[in-house]
């Protein structure tokens, strides 16, 4: 069975939980809420034993380990969520195989969960329509700029706050498409407003501007692969008087992370331990996976160096005009074909 993820609450709270669940799509916010949904019903269900498996990089996934889990009894609970997590979305042919095998006879005593961080139709499969056919799939597809007041709307409604329609485009129009950011004033609005309807007065006296371009947004713009995003925020951060060695510190200090996650990835090492070790949680980490798969390793060395050239520039230590390199810079971080520029 296909669910769309706003149905997919009600259907987990009216029947127990399927054998295997996959979840995917290209919007984290969203495979995040649904996963943990998930993870909650099993726990309603007493089913408290939990495994996680993980492909990394370009290791391969222990599909033995994993279809042996399958058939060996918990030990300590009767019934145990077993996660499967593909950043790519795709298991290949030995994991379609796995994953086809267990739906096609699930053991009594396990629940699969299947997550990934990317889907399109051509990531669908037999392992896919196998899930379907023994439980459930539910890809969160990204909110259409057409959708997004509707999406905020209904998320405005289930935490109990009451918007007016021009209070709701003017959240929208400050998220500037950013789920996580509506989603986390959302939660602000819940606990700050009052009985009555929020107008857009109200709505701009307790929204944070969202849309603000900040660092912090402009590297998930680069990590994201979102070029064009990118040369547009720094030309709001110039125009706001931003300068850029204010920018900086955390631009080295996330390519630095990357770099040595990158480095991790390409010896085979274990990348939940070193994103953890970064401190960059789960539900940040699509943007690092999918900056991680446009470059090698010897690149993220190399931007890092770039980045002490703009900082040389900034200082007038070197030649160039510092806002033109690291618009260079991070355009070549957020695609793979623009690090010609940085030769330039």
């Amino acid at each position: 069975m296909e669910l769309k993820v706003d149905r997919l609450e009600a259907h987990l709270k009216a029947h127990p939980l399927p054998p295997a669940c996959l979840v995917a799509g290209p919007e984290p916010l969203l495979v995040l809420e649904a996963a943990d949904a998930i993870r909650a019903a099993a726990r309603s269900q007493g089913i408290l034993d939990r495994e996680v498996f993980e492909a990394e990089g370009q290791r391969e996934l222990d599909w033995n380990a994993l279809e042996s889990s399958f058939r060996s009894p918990g030990l300590f609970c009767s019934r145990r969520l077993v996660e499967l997590r593909l950043p790519t979305g795709k298991p290949g042919v030995e994991g379609a195989r796995v994953i086809s095998e267990f739906c096609a006879d699930p053991p009594a005593d396990v629940v699969l969960l299947v997550t990934g961080g990317d889907w399109s139709m051509k990531h669908a499969g037999k392992w896919s329509q196998a899930i379907g056919s023994a439980g459930l799939v539910v890809i969160a597809w990204a909110v259409k700029p057409h959708e997004l007041v509707g999406w905020i709307e209904r998320r405005l409604r289930a935490k109990g706050v009451a918007a007016s329609a021009d209070a709701v485009q003017r959240l929208a129009d400050r998220v500037q498409g950013n789920l996580l950011a509506a989603a986390q004033e959302i939660e602000k609005l819940a606990l700050l407003s009052h009985d009555g309807v929020l107008d857009a007065d109200r709505m701009d006296a307790l929204v944070a501007d969202a849309a603000r371009f900040d660092v912090f947004r402009l590297l998930d713009a680069a990590m994201n692969g979102e070029a064009a995003h990118v040369s547009r925020m720094l030309a709001g951060l110039r125009a706001e008087g931003e300068v850029v060695p204010a920018l900086l510190g955390m631009i080295v200090k996330e390519l630095q992370r990357a770099a040595a996650i990158a480095r991790v990835q390409a010896r085979g090492g274990n990348l939940a331990a070193e994103f953890k070790a970064q401190q960059i949680w789960e539900s940040r980490q699509a943007p690092y996976r999918r900056a991680l798969s446009r470059h090698p390793v010897s690149q993220w060395e190399q931007f890092v160096a770039r980045a002490a050239v703009v900082d040389q520039a900034a200082k007038g230590r070197a030649a160039g005009d510092p806002w033109v390199l690291l618009e260079r810079l991070l355009l070549a971080v957020a695609d793979a074909r623009a690090r010609s520029l940085l030769a330039s």
